[in-house]
């Protein structure tokens, strides 16, 4: 969040976006269709091959991943494959949140349990 509210032109406009009804949405879906959202730090993951995970350096602008192993894909399809690897790999285990901290929220919890539980834990929250 803090790098996304560094644009002048779109800080208001992302400030106004209710995060946390968004994650309970997806916590809300996810559940009811049986799946399960694990939070993964999306850090590299457009850059990383898919297939050999070596770093490819990219411009915003380039849209397409094309790798020295052969590996050409979509940018954003292959971001999305990284997600699902970090997200398979971590199989359920503590999250992160936006700002990359780390919560103790287990898979199947809502949000409201995690906050009432934050804040029994940190009676200052």
């Amino acid at each position: 969040m803090r790098n996304l509210l560094k644009n002048h032109y779109l800080a208001k406009s992302i400030s106004d976006v209710s995060w946390s009804l968004f994650r309970q949405w997806l916590e809300y879906f996810t559940s009811k269709f049986g799946k399960q959202a694990i939070a993964v730090a999306p850090h590299y993951t457009s850059q990383k091959c898919s297939s050999c995970n070596a770093i490819v350096k990219k411009s915003l602008s380039t849209r397409t991943h094309v790798c020295s192993c052969g590996c050409e894909l979509d940018r954003d399809i292959n971001a999305a494959i990284n997600m699902l690897n970090l997200a398979k790999a971590r199989d359920g285990q503590s999250r992160s949140n936006a700002n990359g901290l780390t919560t103790s929220t287990l898979i199947g919890e809502n949000l409201l349990a995690q906050v009432s539980r934050v804040k029994s834990e940190s009676p200052s929250l």
